[in-house]
């Protein structure tokens, strides 16, 4: 029996070939976010995979529905499984939003959902880190998010040459939109035209504008002026005293084809233009009350990063660290009437924090050596009586280098 199209299965290393995805990356990748978000102070939440329909409807409209994993339960509740965390974020602020001060930094590692054509980098489930910033409406916030999304980058090995933020305005976009149209029913048609525009031929561009009333030129105009806005231009100047100016620049390209975006919006590509985007977010003054029904009126700012896009990058740029078991010591037991000792000083280490393995049944000691090699362990240790005493024999797999120790002085001597 196979998996479902467009999921993964996650093998420990070393992985069984090329082709398979690794539980031991994805963990490092989690491992790294997370350092990242505690130093800027964000705190991690988690919410339920199955939310009512309602939840993303709401924000996204009835067209959504063909996009999701959703059902009626035994219930008889329209539930779905969550394509995205922002409006889970926004439900649950938006309940127990008096309990916290603000801003609210809060960060999560959800697993998603999305019934969707697969292509590259793009699967029918993914990770992926969010981070919210919510209760600040200054452009320091939105400069926050982004030396963050920054530094998760720079976690994992990437540098200013492989990734560059490219930073829009979508109020810049809007007033653009209102000079030139009255029509407010066209804006999000024009919006989801400029979210495209580089991965659609010109000729079509031209053709989707000119039913609305624009021109392709006016547009082209525009962004290459890429005049930043006074929120931008604080935003940049913010960057700039991190030492981060190398890693962002100005590109009206990006509009984010989400309608709910307020502001600043942005993106993480990698220079050498070979992936689809490696993150988006931007800010969402609106969002909050919207899945509240008018209850909660927070600012918020926030931004999403998948895994799939990210460990391609990784892998392509040779990035990917050379993944080692954590196992400790393996422990080999020749004499079988030691084996209730040897469990005792097992457990003695485990407690300590050490990774520790041994043979569950009998077998040859070097069977027994040979799977601690397997297992890359640091050290074996045999338990072994002199002269009534209990002894244990420490042998450093990396230098070859053998003592005898007491057996008390043990989780001192491996735990070191």
């Amino acid at each position: 029996m196979e998996r479902l199209p467009g999921f993964r299965d996650f093998y420990p290393e070393p992985l069984p070939n090329q082709d398979v995805w690794s539980a031991d990356v994805r963990q490092y990748i989690f491992d790294r976010w997370r350092v990242a978000a505690r130093n800027y102070g964000f705190c991690e939440y988690d919410g339920p995979p199955l939310e009512p329909l309602e939840l993303y409807t709401v924000k996204s409209g009835e067209e959504i529905v063909g996009q999701l994993y959703n059902f009626t339960d035994k219930g008889e509740r329209a539930v779905a499984l969550r394509p995205e965390m922002t409006p889970t974020l926004a439900r649950m602020v938006g309940a127990h939003e008096r309990n916290y001060k603000k801003p609210i930094k809060w960060f999560a590692l959800p697993q998603l959902f999305r019934y969707e054509r697969q292509q590259k980098g793009r699967l029918r489930e993914h990770f992926q880190f969010n981070a919210d910033l919510l209760g600040e409406t200054s452009p320091a916030a939105d400069a926050e998010l982004i030396a963050l999304l920054i530094d998760l980058l720079r976690a994992v090995g990437l540098k200013s040459d492989d990734f560059v933020i490219r930073l829009s305005s979508r109020q810049a976009w809007r007033e653009f939109f209102t000079k030139r149209c009255q029509d407010s029913a066209k804006e999000y048609e024009f919006y989801q035209i400029i979210d495209k525009l580089e991965r659609e031929e010109p000729e079509l561009n031209r053709q989707k504008l000119a039913a609305i009333g624009f021109q392709l030129s006016e547009i082209e105009d525009f962004v290459k002026a890429g005049q930043p806005t006074a929120e931008l231009q604080s935003v940049i100047e913010n960057l700039g005293a991190r030492g981060l100016s190398d890693f962002v620049k100005i590109d009206y390209n990006v509009i984010r084809g989400l309608a709910y975006y307020t502001g600043s919006v942005f993106e993480a590509f990698d220079r050498k233009g070979q992936f689809r985007a490696i993150a988006g977010g931007g800010r969402y003054d609106h969002l909050v009350k919207l899945i509240t029904g008018g209850k909660t009126d927070l600012s918020a700012i926030g931004f999403g990063m998948g895994d799939v896009v990210l460990t391609e990058l990784l892998r392509e740029r040779n990035l990917l660290p050379k993944l080692q078991s954590a196992l400790k010591a393996f422990f080999i037991i020749e004499d079988e009437t030691l084996r209730p000792e040897t469990f005792r000083w097992i457990q003695a280490l485990r407690e300590a924090g050490c990774g520790v393995d041994y043979s569950l049944t009998p077998a040859k000691p070097d069977k027994q050596f040979k799977r601690a090699l397997e297992l890359k362990a640091t050290f074996t240790i045999k338990l072994e009586r002199v002269e009534g005493a209990l002894q244990a024999r420490l042998k450093n797999l990396a230098t070859r280098e053998e003592k005898t120790l007491p057996v008390g002085d043990l989780v001192a001597a491996v735990g070191a």
